[in-house]
């Protein structure tokens, strides 16, 4: 059986780097989960992306069905960036791991345009409740994998107001992403307010 995490960790460290911190979560009844932190230092500032580290190892099945595939299915990856020293962000390790152990806890498939949501804030004092999954294949490519099994996506999480969420909740995913770049929102900034919603 290939060791599907030894290739989604290469992948990772291609795309972005050395990792400077991993932490590791374990919830009861399911595998471990662990989130990397990478730092990515350029003229803009300093941009710091955690991506979960686990989650891949079963694929996603359908909650619907009576028996889960152990081999077929979706498998998926999930990335935060962030920007840098704005906020304890660190803190987010937890609600990640929470979020990537849910198709295992909840039976729940994460595809883009889906929301998710924590619960509390994504670190302390976050105005974030909740993020948006975004289309992959912009920051980390696919990994593909020996067939019969999916490919790995890694999938981008936007950090959404719960006013952006409630809208989004209304008016789906891809008006929301388009209300952002209307207005040039900065979703990497740890602390930026809610977009115009009227």
């Amino acid at each position: 059986m290939v060791d599907v995490l030894a290739l989604v960790e290469a992948r990772l460290r291609t795309a972005l780097g050395e990792p400077d911190a991993r932490a590791a979560v374990t919830f009861l009844g399911t595998d471990r989960v662990e989130v990397l932190r990478f730092q990515d230092d350029s003229q803009d500032g300093t941009v710091v992306r955690y991506a979960t580290l686990g989650m891949s190892a079963q694929p996603m099945s359908d909650p619907t069905a009576m028996l889960a595939d152990p081999v077929a299915g979706p498998r998926a990856e999930l990335v935060l960036s962030v920007r840098g020293g704005l906020a304890d962000t660190d803190k987010v390790l937890r609600p990640l791991a929470v979020l990537a152990a849910s198709p295992q806890v909840e039976g729940v498939v994460v595809a883009p345009g889906a929301s998710l949501d924590v619960g509390e804030p994504l670190w302390p004092g976050a105005p974030f409740t909740s993020v948006l999954v975004a289309e992959p294949g912009g920051l980390v490519e696919d990994l593909e994998l020996d067939a019969p099994l999916d490919p790995v996506r890694f999938l981008p999480l936007l950090p959404m107001t719960p006013n952006e969420a409630a809208w989004k909740r209304v008016h789906g995913a891809q008006a929301l992403q388009e209300r952002w770049l209307t207005n040039g929102t900065d979703l990497r900034d740890s602390s930026r307010r809610s977009v115009p919603l009227d």
